[in-house]
């Protein structure tokens, strides 16, 4: 088996190395921060794709998606996007949170809400913005905390989806990731 696996988005080639998170479970690491080629490029392709569906504000969660909801929101005129933190920060007033695991960490996690943020959420309509949405374990989550801020989650997009990922209807991605 190589070493590696050659990405082909659009124009673009990336070789990302293969890491094996347990025996049955081999992953392509794909790491957008820093790629500000291939961020650019994701963020016009995502920008066609989004256009037909009206939303108020991306979110994101911390911390390989905020590149992506960076470059989508100058592309798409959205003066502001809102990041759902991995933990609370001294700063955050009355932090609103529900408990993750994704594939790529090992112990579980939180992904928290600043409450001046949920206030600014509450019934708008929102797109969920990710690098790669995999298990879908995060993509829940977040629906979730969004939820808790009565927010309306009207769009889930990703660059890549992984494993099985690829057969949802219901999340937008620009092309599929294997697992090995």
């Amino acid at each position: 088996m190589s070493e590696y696996y050659e990405l082909k988005l659009g124009p673009l080639q990336r070789r990302l190395p293969k890491i094996t998170l347990h025996p049955e479970l081999t992953i392509a690491s794909f790491v957008l921060l820093g790629d500000a080629e291939l961020t650019e490029y994701a963020a016009n392709a995502l920008a066609q794709k989004l256009a037909q569906t009206p939303f108020d504000y991306i979110v994101t969660i911390e911390s390989k998606g905020i590149p992506l909801a960076q470059a989508l929101s100058e592309k798409l005129k959205q003066p502001r996007f809102i990041v759902l933190r991995k933990s609370v920060k001294d700063y955050m007033v009355a932090p609103v949170s529900v408990p993750v695991h994704a594939i790529t960490t090992s112990a579980d996690q939180q992904l928290v809400l600043d409450g001046t943020d949920a206030k600014l959420l509450a019934h708008q309509r929102v797109a969920i913005i990710d690098d790669v949405i995999s298990t879908g374990g995060s993509l829940k989550a977040a629906t979730d905390l969004l939820a808790k801020a009565d927010a309306k989650v009207v769009v889930q997009a990703a660059i890549l989806a992984e494993g099985d990922a690829a057969k949802r209807d219901d999340i937008t991605y620009l092309a599929p990731l294997p697992l090995f």
